[in-house]
C-alpha cells in the first residue's frame, strides 16, 4: 500500500526534533508513506521548504502560503515574495498552503486583525486562481466565513479543507463546491463523534489523509510530535469508520491525493 501525507509541517518537525531529513524520510518510507506535502506558514520558511523538496524530489512536495495564525507577522511584501516563487514555478511546488481563517484565538479577531486575515486570504485565493494551484485551507470556528470566500472566488483547482473538524453538513457544503476534506488524527478520538460521523458518510472520492506533522497527534500519542509514518494509524481508524474494503479506501485516497496535487 502507498500513502500520501497531504499536509505536514515537516520543516518544523525537523527543526524541533533536530532529526536529519534523511532519517525522517526513511521512517516515512518504511511505513509506505511514499509522498509528503510540506505546507508553509510564513514567508521566512519558503526557501528552506523548497530546498527540502529538492533533496527528495520523488517524495516531497510543497505548498507556499501565509497562515492566518501568524497574521501579525505577515506583511504585504510577503505576498509579493509569494508571487515571485509562484512565477518561478518550481517543479515540486504544487499548492498554495497553508492559508485560511482563524477565529478560535480571541486576539486575532479584533476588527483590525480580522480584516487583515480576510485581506490576506482573498489575495492568496486570487493567486491560486491566477496560477491554477489548489489551496490547502486552515479553518477553525470559521467554516461559514471561509465558505463565503470560496463560493465567491471560484478556483479552477479547488483544494482541501485541512484537518477538518465539523459536521457532515459543513463538510458537504465544501464538497459540493469541489473541495476535498482532509482527514487527520481527530477521527482517532471517540469524543469527536460529529466529525467521525461526517467522515463515515462523505463520498470516498472527497477524502484525503494527512498528519499535520508535528501537530494533531493520533490517539495514544498525545504530547508527542506527530510524524508522517503515523498516517497509517489514521488510515486504520478511517477503515473502521467506512464500509468499503481497506484496499479500495487506500487506492481511492491515493488517487484523490495525486490528482489534487498534480503528482504522477
Amino acid at each position: 500500500m502507498a500513502f500520501f501525507d497531504t499536509h505536514t509541517h515537516l520543516d518544523y518537525l525537523q527543526r524541533t526534533t533536530n532529526t536529519p531529513l534523511s532519517a525522517l524520510m526513511e521512517n516515512a518510507l518504511n511505513a509506505d508513506v511514499q509522498k509528503i506535502l510540506i505546507a508553509a506558514v510564513m514567508a521566512r520558511d519558503f526557501e528552506n521548504i523548497l530546498n527540502m523538496t529538492e533533496l527528495f524530489p520523488r517524495h516531497l512536495y510543497c505548498g507556499l502560503g501565509l497562515h492566518p495564525l501568524f497574521i501579525k507577522n505577515h506583511q504585504k511584501s510577503h505576498l509579493d515574495e509569494l508571487e515571485t516563487y509562484l512565477q518561478k514555478n518550481p517543479q515540486n511546488l504544487t499548492a498554495l498552503s497553508e492559508i485560511g481563517l482563524e477565529r478560535s484565538v480571541s486576539e486575532l479577531i479584533s476588527d483590525e486583525l480580522w480584516r487583515r486575515q480576510c485581506d490576506f486570504l482573498e489575495a492568496q485565493l486570487y493567486l491560486a486562481k491566477q496560477y491554477k494551484l489548489p489551496v490547502n485551507l486552515h479553518s477553525r470556528k470559521s467554516h461559514d466565513q471561509l465558505f463565503t470566500f470560496l463560493k465567491r472566488i471560484r478556483l479552477p483547482k479547488c483544494g482541501v479543507l485541512h484537518g477538518f473538524s465539523g459536521s457532515y453538513q459543513q463538510a458537504k457544503n465544501f464538497v459540493d463546491l469541489g473541495y476535498k476534506i482532509g482527514v487527520g488524527g481527530v477521527i482517532s478520538y471517540l469524543r469527536a463523534n460529529k466529525t467521525r460521523q461526517a467522515i463515515a458518510k462523505l463520498p470516498l472520492d472527497s477524502l484525503l489523509l494527512e498528519t499535520d506533522t508535528p501537530d494533531m497527534p493520533v490517539f495514544g500519542f498525545q504530547g508527542e510530535a506527530n510524524r508522517p509514518e503515523r498516517l497509517v494509524q489514521t488510515f486504520r481508524y478511517l477503515c473502521e469508520l467506512r464500509s468499503e474494503p481497506p484496499a479500495q479506501i487506500q487506492q481511492q485516497i491515493w488517487r484523490n491525493s495525486c490528482e489534487m496535487f498534480a503528482v504522477k
